[in-house]
């Protein structure tokens, strides 16, 4: 008996140095069995998926797959869709930000041109003095008109008044009034616009210049590179005409 409890123990010993103390094809054995089962698993959970189609037969796998194409389909037809309305509106966008924007040009122009907000820009300053006489109104008058045709922009008097289409001049005591506003010598108008273009239109023979001079005025012309025109025409509302 106490030979077979010490042949025994020998063996015991060696199967907990084994566990305790793998060898290195044990641990080899170990790692397989592990992705093997691993591996079984997997299987196991692919075919649980798989099975819903397992019974299928072959028309209804043709019938799910022709599903799933045409959803596809009309997925894409969608995207599409949904792409080119978004390129129309981009479209859309641009043309009515030039339209805007060509609309606030003319408005702009249709501002300067009724006098109606405050310029600057190149131009001319005319000083005319009274010294031997009073200046002709009419002389004045072909003063603006030689101005415009030669493609004044805006003007103005004596930093007061803006001469628009729709601006009258009448002889005051002491002076003219434009507009109703008396002016008195010296005259200084400020115009905008060319500014060789603007000085030719009053220099040349018997014109504007020469005519103020025979008035008894000294007339004196300075090309400059920037004019403030801040007076500004009243806003006034048509009461007869209408746009068709």
């Amino acid at each position: 008996m106490p030979e077979a409890r010490t042949s025994r123990g020998p063996g015991r010993d060696r199967l907990r140095d084994a566990l305790l103390h793998p060898g290195r094809g044990q641990v080899v054995v170990a790692f397989l069995l592990a992705v093997l089962g691993f591996a079984a698993v997997v299987q196991v959970r692919t075919t649980d998926v798989d099975d819903r189609y397992t019974g299928l037969r072959e028309q209804d796998l043709v019938d799910v797959l022709s599903g799933l194409a045409g959803t596809s389909q009309v997925a894409r037809s969608e995207i599409a869709r949904l792409e080119q309305t978004k390129r129309e509106l981009q479209s859309d966008s641009q043309q009515l930000s030039a339209a805007l924007e060509e609309a606030q040009k003319q408005v702009d122009t249709l501002n300067i041109m009724a006098g109606l907000v405050p310029v600057t820009g190149p131009g001319i300053r005319i000083t005319i003095t009274e010294e031997t006489g009073p200046v002709d109104i009419d002389s004045v008058l072909d003063t603006i008109e030689e101005l415009r045709s030669a493609g004044a922009e805006a003007m103005q008097f004596n930093g007061q008044v803006r001469v628009v289409a729709q601006t009258s001049l009448e002889d005051s005591v002491g002076g003219f009034s434009i507009d109703g506003t008396v002016l008195s010598s010296p005259y200084v108008i400020d115009v905008i616009g060319d500014p060789q273009a603007l000085h030719g239109a009053l220099v040349f023979s018997d014109g504007p210049a020469s005519q103020l001079r025979d008035d008894g005025a000294d007339v004196q012309i300075d090309e400059l590179e920037r004019i403030d025109i801040e007076s500004v025409a009243p806003s006034t509302r048509p009461e007869f005409a209408s746009p068709e």
